[in-house]
């Protein structure tokens, strides 16, 4: 924990402007449930207990790492996007967009930070850009056709996304916050596939495949899922005269 807080301190300036970007995530949801009127007819504690569950769930699941073989090491997936997507399908945008930050909050608990804060802003931002459209969709008009279009729209945002903010921010922030040269993090994926020569030829062959996968993964997860994880897991938290939702 010593070490975590030191390392808040050092990074202070990078912390804050993650707050700033949680913030603006959180007006863009609140206006989407607003326009889209998502938000369910349950108690304040229920809308806590249910986006904690699911935070807890993401949290515990960015801890089980997979590494991919045409990535460099410090691109690993989780499946932590899940919950997130199972609490924003059910309560709304809002709720998965917090459920991300707390995720990370959770894990950086349990484990503290390797990549001074950048890899778990990243984890937030990226995967914000795959929950908020998915769920925003699904909410549109919940149906499996919904849940299929949203997903997908969340797994192409991501990507495209993804690959543009590792290569103009993410990556040099890493560089500069870690203290590795930009060379010797290229060096990397040159190691695990001779083509990655560069930034841009790092984030073609190692970011875009890496968010392809993850989002393809847990777009199926949640579509074949969240009705069964709905049905166990939320039923309580529904109110007795609401009729179930067609997805």
């Amino acid at each position: 924990m010593s070490n975590l807080l030191a390392s808040a301190k050092e990074n202070l300036s990078f912390l804050l402007v993650c707050l700033g970007v949680f913030a603006a995530l959180v007006l863009i949801a609140l206006g989407a449930e607003r326009l889209l009127k998502t938000r369910r007819s349950i108690s304040s504690a229920r809308y806590i207990t249910v986006t904690a569950i699911c935070a807890a769930l993401g949290g515990v699941l960015m801890l089980l790492e997979i590494p991919l073989f045409f990535a460099p090491s410090f691109y690993k997936m989780d499946l932590s996007e899940l919950p997130a997507l199972f609490c924003g399908f059910f309560l709304g945008p809002v709720a998965g967009v917090i459920c991300e930050l707390l995720k990370i909050l959770i894990k950086l608990f349990l484990k503290g930070t390797t990549t001074a804060f950048v890899g778990d802003f990243a984890n937030f931002f990226v995967g914000c850009s795959m929950v908020l459209p998915a769920t925003i969709l699904y909410h549109v008009k919940k149906s499996k056709k919904s849940a299929f279009a949203g997903l997908a729209t969340g797994t192409l945002v991501m990507t495209v996304f993804g690959s543009f903010f590792n290569a103009v921010y993410l990556l040099p922030k890493f560089s500069a916050l870690f203290g590795m040269p930009m060379e010797a993090i290229i060096a990397m994926g040159t190691a695990v596939n001779g083509s990655i020569t560069s930034v841009s030829t790092l984030v073609l062959f190692a970011v875009v495949p890496f968010n392809i996968l993850k989002g393809c993964v847990v777009s199926v997860l949640t579509f074949l899922l969240y009705k069964r994880v709905e049905t166990v897991l939320f039923r309580s938290a529904r109110p007795k005269s609401q009729p179930q939702p067609q997805h």
